[in-house]
């Protein structure tokens, strides 16, 4: 009896290597299925990393939420490189094979939804799914305070003067954008120096977003390439709906307070 080798049995690669089923002949699906198996398992590291960023903000611990920033980070440029690859098929290739999808779509990711959700992106609707119908990730993920809102959270404990009902409320309603969080900001970019440890969690805090943004954007010029104006799968307008949430921004005072610096 041959044995497995340990790389084989340790990651399970044999199980994960018979995971893929594509339903047509077309050469392109299952390249599609892998790129689409491989974009689930970075989300969850990703998640993994900002939940440990999390933790370490949680115990005022900023050079541990750095590194772990840090290193969401590297995994997301893997992300972003992720539609770079997926480029390669054409129109035509992704035609072939597109009718076989049905109402699949990548928006019923429960493992995307939870990044959303742990970095801060919690709107009323999906919410409402999420308690529904949705994935225990995404449940016990609502139980917890955002990133931003542990961020907040850090920076009132170290005497800034962060609103109090940005602190008090319940960890499954999204975090609106105020003015007095930007006054934060804009104290902590005005003199780094002094603030050290805050800037430098929030250029960490930037990245992160902005990596998130460049995904998106890399998601919508894909679509553009592969359907034009039509409509998407799982209900969407297609390039449509990803032009409207490409105007999203993740800790959102980090982004609308340079005008003032």
């Amino acid at each position: 009896m041959t044995k497995t080798p340990e790389y084989v049995s340790y990651a399970r690669m044999d199980q994960l290597h018979e995971l893929q089923h594509p339903r047509s002949d077309a050469r392109g699906e299952l390249n599609f299925i892998l790129l689409s198996h491989v974009k689930e398992l970075l989300f969850r590291a990703v998640i993994d990393d900002l939940s440990g960023a999390r933790a370490a903000l949680d115990r005022d611990d900023v050079d541990d939420a750095c590194v772990a920033l840090s290193r969401a980070v590297r995994t997301q440029r893997v992300l972003v490189a992720c539609w770079d690859a997926m480029n390669g098929m054409s129109a035509a290739e992704f035609a072939e094979f597109r009718h076989v999808l049905g109402d699949a779509s990548g928006v019923q990711s429960f493992a995307y939804r939870t990044l959303e959700f742990v970095m801060g992106n919690r709107p009323e609707h999906h919410v409402t799914e999420a308690r529904r119908d949705g994935h225990p990730l995404l449940r016990a993920e609502l139980a917890r305070p955002s990133l931003y809102d542990a961020v907040l959270r850090y920076l009132a404990r170290q005497g800034y003067a962060v609103p109090v009902f940005c602190l008090e409320k319940p960890p499954e309603r999204q975090h609106s954008p105020h003015p007095l969080v930007e006054d934060v900001w804009l104290e902590i970019y005005r003199d780094p120096r002094r603030h050290h440890a805050a800037y430098r969690l929030a250029e960490c805090l930037i990245e992160v977003a902005y990596q998130f943004s460049l995904w998106r954007a890399g998601h919508l010029l894909v679509v553009e390439r592969m359907l034009g104006g039509k409509g998407g799968t799982g209900g969407t307008d297609g390039a449509k709906w990803l032009r409207q949430i490409n105007e999203h921004r993740f800790f959102p005072e980090l982004w609308t307070f340079r005008t003032r610096l």
